[in-house]
């Protein structure tokens, strides 16, 4: 019999990146829909994402993005947020709860960027949305475009609830896929918002435009290191009363611009 002095070689352990579609599904996850009935059997509807940004003091704590009209037009002090549960045979059940966007007196619960289309509010979130926030880090800075060297025709990713649909019963949000079809860009004191050329619709109004390796870029572009949300749907363009098949999106530093009036508020 030999024995061997050694252990027979092992193969290196290689760290795998995750899959594409896993990064485009966790801000599915974060994505949730926002509506209020107003009567006749019709309501508002818009969409909301999550972002996990910790209180000044490290306090874990999650926020609610959306675009600022979506919740002006809400006329009641209490909309609904569509969380979703997973059922132990592998089913999702829509699962809404109340929220409560106004106070007793009325006023606005939520924060509101002074100059943009952009609301944030600090929320209660089931565990498992509260998991899948998606960190301060994703939200693109001011910089972020000309770092990454984004630029038109490059393709960005969004979700959001058209027309209030959702992509089934258990009320995930729709992606749609679009090109950006503005420039200038930057810098974004000029250029605060930037045109996306996809198909736009009510109810895609604060829903989160976001990049992951999935979309497409310029060849011999720079790849960014992580996801980024590149900014907020806040309207469709139109001409003569007809859409045009273009939204208009925020920048995503807008949205940290908020948090940080938030941040404010709570001193």
């Amino acid at each position: 019999m030999v024995i061997q002095d050694l252990p027979p070689e092992q193969p290196a352990i290689v760290s795998a990146s995750p899959p594409e579609w896993d990064l485009t599904v966790g801000v599915i996850n974060a994505t949730v829909q926002l509506d209020q009935a107003i009567g006749s059997g019709q309501r508002k509807v818009g969409a909301g994402f999550l972002i996990s940004a910790p209180r000044p003091d490290g306090a874990p704590r999650v926020v609610l993005v959306t675009a600022r009209h979506v919740l002006d037009v809400m006329p009641g002090n209490e909309a609904r947020i569509g969380w979703r549960t997973a059922e132990a045979d592998g089913a999702w059940k829509f699962t809404p709860e109340t929220l409560s966007i106004r106070d007793a007196g009325g006023a606005p619960l939520w924060t509101a960027h002074p100059e943009r289309d952009v609301a944030v509010m600090e929320i209660t979130a089931p565990p498992a949305f509260a998991q899948a926030a998606i960190p301060l880090g994703w939200l693109a800075e001011a910089d972020a475009f000309d770092r990454w060297r984004m630029g038109p025709g490059d393709e960005l990713l969004a979700l959001g609830y058209p027309h209030g649909l959702s992509a089934n019963r258990a009320g995930f949000p729709i992606l749609r896929l679009g090109r950006i079809s503005s420039w200038p860009l930057t810098p974004i004191r000029h250029f605060p918002t930037f045109l996306l050329d996809f198909v736009v619709a009510q109810g895609n109004s604060g829903g989160p435009v976001f990049w992951t390796p999935a979309a497409r870029r310029v060849p011999g572009a720079p790849v960014p290191d992580h996801p980024f949300i590149a900014g907020v749907l806040v309207q469709e363009v139109q001409s003569g009363g007809q859409g045009i098949d273009l939204g208009v999106v925020v920048h995503a530093d807008y949205v940290r611009e908020t948090i940080a009036l938030l941040d404010q508020s709570g001193d």
